[in-house]
């Protein structure tokens, strides 16, 4: 049996193993620098680096990497064994300050997005003290920023980190004005929830479109899908409960707080959630998360797929990102509080968000923004394209009753004070969750549900904590210059109801009539990837990111080419794929079963006079039609691949895939599925989505 508290962070170098293995002094010394945000000196450097290499080699650690996060959207490493020679001929565990600080990995292949030339192979991996080092698979990883040569970030911590910071110091500004003079910290908060899909292995390494892609280019539905709703939070099979339990274990050991497990709608799909932790570090330990889940299903002889739409017709997958906001001193600032000065606080950081998501909703939206979740955005499981606020209809009335300068029922609320205003007290759980929502407020926290499953949550985090730190700024300018503080953070709170209550909406996301009543208010709405990212290069957007330090104009260009031509190299593999499962799995294939129907037919009429053809003749007939239509929509997917991928401009290239390549590829499918339905299932050459779906007993 698993004794989670003895196991739980044994692989981490945590405080429990800091504050047992450094010197008092040292030890200080460390946690002064983390306060402060100063450099470490050198000298301190070298004993925790001591300290850390000698309880790593105990752990059976032979090598160290920097683990950092490159804009590939994966985690990257360079092993490093940490042995030195000695003078007779044998070598020594070694481990200095240097190498713990900074490396140097060649980032000449990593995308740069024009920041350097692919000439210019260096780069530098800084370590970031706040998330701890940790053990895996032997080796000791040092949670690392990558920047270049000239110090623009070509990672996705280092503007985290940065977004961190700009929060904490404008959240400061305003608590101060409210009487924290204790808090020294701010931090945002994040839960990650990850979805996936668990499928047989022998049954993968058959579809060479998931090999290839990640998700699957053809297949017909099979008779049962997820109709019954039979797979949500029902038993787990014994095979997919071995594969979460060692999962589990092995997250413990690093110190993620696994928490709850289920299965979700689809078959095959399941769910991790995790309790809370400072988002750098959630944001670590989501992608080691998705890291064990792909490494341990191999060993249960299963694939994890973590395509936000791994399956047409069926459910996708994404990723919820719980975000909340509280002081080091244990305060909640988006928790309804007790007095009425608390609900003041409460209602001045809700407007916050509030505000900061209206103005700033195409960031939320390209944060969301991908090749795989374009196929999810908008369909029945997952939100629109549409960034909106859910807060409920509770607190959503007693919004309106600041602006109209109303009392609600005395009779149903016990009544408190907030600015000038008589208000009901704000209950903890305002409201019931509202799944249609792109951003529901949830009690103490907003869930972002747009997120798809396979990516980072370290871009949506940047754009909110950013966003928000800008209305926090303002506020905190006007608040400071008050000559009546209450007046002033009644008029704040009116202002922002009023000028940004327009991205509030409480109901169906999935009804067409919001897509009518969203575009009469002035939202948004990017429906694709490239539809998105051109505002990362809006006056605003950049203006933004340049006022509060978190990344550079160059840096903000750089994400935009980065991901724009990202976008086209998954639509350029997923057209080749296409073409080459077409022309050398499913043609031939066909091809063979329409021949056995030929024959068939003219063994019946030999042997039988006037003998009943039709079902072989139709078939054949309908089989030799869409085999021919296959063929030359596979032809005309290879001239527009070939055209797009000749494209220079990576706009143009990424509008082209959008507009002529995506609808081909839709094309060959549909034919294709079609033939799928109609081929005897001992000639389709590939398992079926049945087979894929219910694979793992």
């Amino acid at each position: 049996m698993t004794n989670v508290p003895e196991i739980f962070g044994s692989m981490v170098f945590n405080e429990t193993a800091m504050r047992e293995r450094l010197p008092k002094e040292i030890y200080k010394e460390f946690q002064k620098t983390l306060n402060e945000g100063k450099s470490l000196d050198i000298s301190v450097a070298n004993v925790i680096a001591n300290a850390m290499k000698d309880w790593a080699v105990e752990k059976g650690a032979t090598h160290f990497t920097h683990w950092f996060q490159p804009m590939t959207g994966s985690t990257s490493e360079k092993h490093d064994a940490l042995i030195s020679p000695a003078n007779n001929g044998t070598v020594i565990m070694e481990f200095s300050g240097k190498e713990l600080v900074r490396g140097e990995p060649d980032a000449s292949s990593f995308p740069s997005g024009g920041l350097r030339a692919t000439c210019e192979a260096r780069g530098y991996t800084v370590w970031d003290p706040t998330s701890y080092a940790f053990i895996k698979d032997g080796c000791l990883c040092i949670p690392t920023a990558f920047c270049s040569y000239g110090g623009e970030a070509l990672d996705k911590k280092t503007p985290l980190l940065r977004s961190m910071e700009a929060i904490n110091n404008q959240a400061l500004r305003v608590l101060k004005l409210f009487g924290h003079k204790n808090v020294s910290s701010v931090k945002t908060t994040v839960g990650p929830e990850q979805e996936y899909f668990l499928v047989d292995k022998e049954v993968f390494d058959k579809r060479k479109d998931l090999i290839y892609t990640g998700r699957t280019l053809f297949g017909a539905l099979p008779p049962k899908g997820q109709e019954m709703e039979d797979h949500y939070f029902g038993t787990i099979k014994t095979r997919v409960q071995a594969f979460m339990k060692e999962l589990n274990e092995e997250l413990w050991k690093l110190g993620v707080l696994a928490k709850t497990e289920h299965n979700e709608v689809a078959p095959a799909q399941h769910e991790l959630a995790p309790i809370f932790a400072t988002t750098n570090i959630a944001t670590d330990h989501n992608q080691l998360t998705m890291e064990l889940m792909q490494k341990i299903a191999k060993k249960h002889n299963m694939v994890c797929l973590l395509h936000e739409k791994p399956f047409a017709g069926v459910n996708g997958s994404g990723k919820h990102n719980n975000w909340s906001i509280s002081t080091d001193t244990g305060i909640n600032l988006l928790e309804p509080g007790d007095t009425p000065k608390e609900n003041a606080q409460f209602l001045l950081f809700l407007c916050a968000v509030i505000k900061a998501v209206d103005e700033y909703q195409d960031l939320l939206r390209i944060s969301a923004a991908s090749a795989g979740n374009d196929h999810r955005l908008g369909a029945n499981e997952a939100p629109p394209a549409i960034v909106s606020m859910f807060i409920g209809e509770e607190l959503d009335s007693i919004l309106k009753s600041i602006v109209d300068g109303t009392a609600l029922d005395p009779k149903e609320k016990e009544q408190l004070k907030v600015g000038v205003h008589v208000l009901p007290k704000i209950p903890k759980d305002t409201s019931d969750r509202n799944r249609t929502s792109p951003f529901a407020f949830t009690g103490n926290k907003f869930e972002f549900r747009m997120l798809g499953s396979s990516e980072s949550v370290s871009c949506a985090n940047i754009m909110l904590n950013t966003a928000v730190a800008e209305s926090l700024s303002l506020f905190a300018d006007e608040l400071e210059n008050a000559k009546d503080f209450k007046a002033e953070l009644d008029k704040i709170i009116k202002r922002v109801i009023k000028e940004n209550g327009r991205i509030i909406f409480n109901g169906n996301g999935y009804d067409d009539k919001w897509i009518i009543e969203a575009e009469k208010r002035g939202l948004l709405n990017l429906k694709t990837t490239p539809d998105a990212l051109p505002y990362y290069l809006a006056e605003k957007n950049i203006n933004l990111f340049l006022k509060h330090g978190v990344l550079s104009e160059a840096e903000m260009k750089a994400r935009y080419e980065i991901n724009m031509e990202h976008y086209s190299k998954i639509l350029n593999i997923e057209a080749l794929a296409m073409i080459n499962i077409a022309d050398k799995e499913i043609l031939p294939a066909v091809s063979r079963f329409t021949k056995e129907l030929a024959q068939t037919i003219c063994a019946k009429k030999a042997a039988v006079d006037k003998a009943d053809c039709s079902y072989e003749q139709a078939v054949a007939e309908k089989l030799s039609a869409l085999t021919g239509a296959a063929y030359v929509y596979s032809g005309e997917l290879k001239t527009l691949a070939e055209k797009a991928k000749a494209t220079n401009d990576v706009t143009a290239r990424a509008n082209y895939y959008k507009d002529v390549v995506i609808p081909k590829m839709a094309e060959l499918r549909a034919v294709c599925d079609k033939m799928e339905e109609m081929t005897a299932k001992d000639y389709w050459p590939f398992p079926s989505y049945g087979d894929l779906l219910y694979s793992v007993k």
